[in-house]
């Protein structure tokens, strides 16, 4: 009994710290907070796929277009992650998980706006107990807003 409740718990422990890790990157990207984008993905080969923006295979590729496109001082953004649906892999040290994202983008000198309905599939690795992203991709799924003077084409 006692090693279903612990197999239970780790399950749980284990989707939460999938959230955590999410709402991380997500509230990272609003602040501009480049290091702590950075450590939300693994160290080595990574795929990082954003349709328009890029694809990437390693997390310093895309950080550094992150930081030039958007740490920008009018450059507003607003992630909104939701839905989630996770599962777990290989004895709960992998997972992948789907989620549903509301994205929101201010130029702040000409006041365009931009809002995307995204979908991001991702999956997980869990090393020495940390959880870190190892593939993102997202898909928009619907556009509304103009033209912004901004090259930033989806959301991270």
């Amino acid at each position: 009994m006692t090693t279903d409740i612990e197999q239970r718990l780790a399950r749980l422990e284990a989707l939460e710290a999938i959230r955590q890790l999410k709402a991380r990157y997500l509230n990272a990207c609003d602040l501009k907070e480049v290091e702590t984008i950075r450590d939300c993905f693994a160290t080595g080969p990574v795929e990082i796929d954003y349709e328009a923006v890029g694809r990437f295979e390693d997390r310093d590729s895309f950080v550094a277009l992150y930081a030039s496109l958007a740490c920008q001082p009018r450059v507003r953004d607003s992630h909104h992650g939701a839905n989630p649906e996770i599962e777990l892999l290989d004895g709960g040290q992998r997972a992948r998980g789907r989620w549903a994202l509301a994205y929101f983008n201010l130029d702040t000198e000409t006041g365009a706006t931009r809002q995307l309905g995204v979908v991001y599939d991702d999956e997980y690795r869990c090393d020495g107990g940390v959880w870190k992203i190892v593939t993102t991709r997202s898909r928009i799924l619907s556009a509304v807003g103009g033209q912004s003077s901004l090259p930033v084409a989806a959301p991270a």
